[in-house]
């Protein structure tokens, strides 16, 4: 019999595991600075680039799910480290895309595969099978908050790119930054899956599936979730454009969105630290219904670089702060074996509402010339999503025996 195997340590998963959320998330939270300099340079619509940038939340979305899958049997280590070479070939494409088909297929199709295998579902699935329960909810809370570290450390710095080197010169410059996650990935390596025997599942992928899919607290997770993609893509892509057309500076988004970053690593870490005492759905709830009301106040208060750095620093405190709460329930109801896999369904929700907050965005502006009627949609969502959280059940599911999946 195999003796097991020593399980990966806390420091060595959040030091790697976060330095890789850090470069995902945080390049991928600056593409709205390159919305107006791309789509001025190629003599496009806002739409456009809209639409790339669905295309990219759907590709993550529907690939997290594999992604997710291949990390389940055969570990982190392998997925992460495609992920990086895709991350690198993604943004130089989308630097040279000279039509907007091209576009798609670099800032979407191949940006989005690369997300998949180098963010959270991932990563978790990692936190899920090397931390003991009481203290998973907090380690997702710390890998989190180095994802809006990412967001405050890499959106000034795109900026700086932009407009030091040009927009183009700077995607180069992120593509070669994002194949520093394969040394990274190394230390996510874990003895089992390196040995080749994975973990110890009594379910097989079906059985977890269909499992999940029936019972209503998942799909209520799966519909917050959606809401909390449309939000937050919709502010992160679009808000630049939306300052600039308002009269402030380009420096002024730049700063916001760094803000939000900031803020949210004391957000999403205090969510994750909270989901050890208190029950996750309430945190949920609270979170959603805080955001419909603080997009209430910005747009009716005066706009000001002021009014635009506290609503930025107050809405990053509930950016990613649904991340830890949200996989740590799924955790908690149908288990670790399968979480990377049911992260990213979840997830395939979550960018769904991506999608449409970031098309809706652009289809709405170029016809409307404003951005108003989505703001209003956001707000409405999120009251949604804070009040179908309050049903959701977390105690763990209780299985009969499953056959030994073959």
């Amino acid at each position: 019999m195999k003796s097991p195997q020593k399980p990966l340590s806390i420091t060595q998963i959040l030091i790697c595991g976060a330095a890789i959320v850090t470069l995902s998330i945080g390049i991928r939270h600056g593409f709205g600075l390159w919305l107006q300099p791309l789509t001025q340079a190629r003599g496009w619509t806002r739409e456009t680039f809209a639409l790339a940038i669905g295309v990219q939340n759907l590709a993550w979305g529907f690939c997290g799910i594999f992604a997710g899958m291949v990390a389940d049997k055969f570990g982190a280590f392998r997925v992460i480290v495609v992920g990086a070479i895709l991350y690198a070939l993604g943004l130089v494409g989308m630097a040279y895309a000279s039509t907007p088909l091209l576009l798609s297929l670099s800032a979407g199709v191949l940006l989005g595969m690369a997300q998949a295998g180098t963010t959270y579902a991932v990563v978790y699935g990692v936190i899920g099978r090397n931390v003991s329960a009481n203290k998973r909810s907090w380690a997702m809370g710390v890998a989190a908050a180095a994802g809006s570290f990412g967001q405050f450390l890499m959106v000034p710095t795109e900026g700086f790119l932009i407009g030091h080197f040009g927009w183009q010169e700077a995607l180069v410059i992120l593509g070669v930054a994002a194949l520093t996650m394969i040394p990274l990935a190394w230390g996510l390596r874990e003895p089992g899956f390196a040995a080749g025997s994975g973990v110890q599942r009594d379910q097989s992928i079906m059985q977890a599936l269909r499992e999940a899919f029936k019972y209503p607290s998942f799909q209520l997770l799966m519909a917050g979730y959606f809401v909390c993609g449309f939000q937050v893509v919709f502010i992160g892509v679009h808000m630049p454009s939306y300052l600039k057309d308002k009269g402030l500076s380009p420096q002024v988004a730049s700063y916001a969105l760094a803000l939000i970053g900031l803020f949210n690593v004391f957000g999403t870490y205090a969510a994750g630290a909270l989901g050890q005492r208190l029950q996750k759905k309430n945190i949920l709830a609270f979170i959603y219904a805080a955001r419909a009301l603080v997009i209430t106040v910005f747009i009716f208060a005066p706009l000001s670089p002021l009014s635009v750095y506290v609503f930025s620093a107050v809405m990053g405190l509930f950016w990613l702060s649904t991340v830890p709460p949200t996989n740590a329930a799924i955790a908690q109801i149908f288990g670790v074996a399968h979480l990377s896999m049911l992260s990213g369904f979840v997830f395939l929700s979550h960018q769904f509402g991506s999608f449409m907050g970031v098309w809706l965005g652009g289809f709405l502006y170029d016809r409307t010339g404003s951005y108003d009627v989505v703001w209003y949609i956001a707000i409405a969502l999120g009251v949604f999503a804070a009040l179908i959280n309050l049903p959701v059940k977390e105690a763990g599911i209780v299985r009969r025996a499953h056959p030994q999946a073959a």
